[in-house]
């Protein structure tokens, strides 16, 4: 409408702290507006007026719309949107990450880089499934026999507390239908835990294809980090489900529902958090410091210098 101002673009110091936000919001069948500095809401019960500076991650499940209004408040008050199926089992598209500071991307990046580091980051994420064990001193060939090991032993295990027959994990990307009913659920669960973990590591700003033990694919660190939580997510709910299910039932949809059931009290999203600043070893809260605008510029004397200047009077 011409001549209309709306609220005042909110400053970058004036934005709420990352740790005072609510964390992760998601929101389906309903219209997202905007009135002021706040989103609306709108569904079949009525409409709830939300301050959008108080929501760290918007979640968009499906049949949302929302406008170009709530997407230009979403913007300026550094906001991430993601777009997921139900309840987040899978990830279609992402907006920008939540923090402004790249120094969690620089962290991750400069982790990747070094084979030392990288080998000390993949020992960690063993060490997460090993918590008795000292695994410091194995290499990743022993490291990845330890693994399979006990990921059969999990399969085994639930096999015979849900009395489901398991032979082998066997599936064809392409042909779903082809797959044994509990490779069907493996897969659907598996790829429900994958829509989440992309969406909290973009969400946070990391990069999802730089992984420290899978590589070469766009998603290689969201595979690293979901794998630490196959045995206590995915494959106990595939088992589950199976266990459960009638044989004219379709396992791949019982099965995603599952896991938006076993997602929905937000537990998972505080352990990858929390999970991948240990591995990171980020020792600082995503605060105030990650929505400023500090923009540098990189001296090959390893030191950074102001943005901004004109350098020509210094030659």
């Amino acid at each position: 409408m011409k001549g209309y101002v709306g609220a005042k673009k909110p400053g970058l110091l004036e934005l709420p702290r990352v740790s005072d936000r609510i964390t992760f919001m998601y929101v389906e069948h309903s219209k997202i507006n905007r009135q002021d500095s706040a989103i609306t809401v709108t569904d079949r019960r009525g409409v709830a007026r939300i301050p959008a500076a108080m929501i760290s991650v918007l979640m968009l499940g499906p049949g949302t719309e929302i406008t170009h209004r709530a997407m230009e408040l979403i913007g300026d008050t550094g906001t991430s949107v993601v777009w997921v199926g139900e309840r987040g089992v899978r990830l279609y598209a992402h907006g920008r990450a939540l923090t402004r500071s790249s120094r969690l991307l620089e962290r991750q990046a400069k982790l990747v880089s070094n084979r030392r580091s990288r080998l000390t980051v993949a020992r960690k994420m063993y060490q997460l499934r090993f918590p008795n064990e000292d695994v410091s001193n194995l290499t990743m060939q022993q490291l990845r026999g330890r693994e399979g090991a006990r990921i059969r032993q999990v399969y085994r295990d639930y096999s015979k507390t849900f009395d489901v027959e398991w032979a082998r994990r066997e599936y064809d990307p392409s042909d779903f239908e082809s797959g044994t009913a509990i490779n069907q659920a493996l897969s659907a669960a598996n790829v429900a835990l994958y829509g989440l973990v992309y969406s909290v590591i973009v969400a946070i700003g990391l990069a999802p294809g730089l992984g420290f033990i899978h590589v070469n694919h766009e998603l290689s660190f969201v595979y690293d980090i979901a794998d630490l939580y196959k045995a206590s997510t995915s494959i106990l709910v595939a088992f589950e489900v199976v266990s459960q299910a009638d044989p004219e039932e379709d396992i791949g949809q019982k099965t995603r529902l599952r896991m938006r059931d076993v997602f929905v009290d937000g537990k998972i999203i505080k352990s990858i958090v929390r999970d991948v600043k240990y591995l990171l070893d980020i020792d600082y809260e995503l605060d105030q410091d990650d929505a400023v605008d500090v923009i540098h510029l990189w001296d090959d004397k390893n030191r950074l210098v102001k943005h901004g200047v004109n350098y020509s009077e210094f030659n």
